[in-house]
């Protein structure tokens, strides 16, 4: 049996499982995250100052502090005012905060590229202003910031791997675990870069068809 052969039958199916972690973490980051940042943009539209504020500063502190800080504040600073998360829920919720403030400003964007014209058409047919955002406005948002969301997207994927430093046992610390038993750097490191590259090329593909798809429908 070859070196190759033995190391996919070995160490293939922890591979696999790793993956399919980080596969389910992005996607309900994602969703979460996507949830934040309409809730974050719509704020920053608010008529009430007090809600433009608290939107403004998530933002601010969001993007202006890193990734990996936010995630300890919460995973091992939350504990010190009683509240204890999981390293899984501490991971989605961190990284779900953090990219919330990018998907916010993209969001921002895409509502500022829309006419006013369209909502005040809609409200002069007869459509209230919640259903004229969820029927006229989202939907044209949605295309316009689709490949910007889609490089979001990519960027949460690639930041699962700053989970490890929460014992979350995505693609990097199964790696690190293997190499600390193998001394063999280089080939776990490649074969995490492979699997990320394969993740990624997938979402980017799963991106151009809904890009197509509403090129079709507007």
């Amino acid at each position: 049996m070859s070196e190759f052969t033995h190391d996919v039958l070995v160490y293939g199916p922890g591979f696999l499982s790793a993956a399919w972690t980080v596969l389910w973490l992005t996607l309900v980051t994602i969703g979460v995250s996507w949830i934040f940042g309409l809730a974050a943009a719509l704020g920053q539209r608010s008529d009430m100052r007090a809600v433009r504020s608290v939107a403004a500063f998530y933002v601010w502190f969001i993007r202006g502090t890193p990734a990996l800080i936010q995630i300890f504040i919460i995973y091992f600073g939350m504990p010190q005012v009683g509240v204890r998360l999981s390293p899984y829920t501490a991971g989605v919720l961190a990284l779900a905060i953090n990219s919330g403030a990018y998907v916010t400003e993209i969001i921002r964007s895409g509502l500022s590229a829309i006419p006013a014209g369209q909502t005040e058409s809609s409200l002069a047919l007869g459509f209230s202003p919640r259903e004229t955002m969820r029927t006229v406005i989202l939907p044209q948002v949605f295309r316009i910031i689709l490949p910007s969301i889609t490089n979001e997207a990519l960027s949460t994927l690639k930041n699962t791997s700053l989970l490890s430093t929460i014992t979350v046992v995505e693609l990097t610390l199964y790696a690190q675990t293997l190499i600390s038993a193998t001394f063999r750097p280089f080939d776990f490191y490649i074969a995490v870069a492979v699997i990320y590259l394969v993740l990624t090329t997938i979402l980017t593909q799963l991106a151009a068809f809904f890009e197509r798809r509403y090129a079709r429908l507007y």
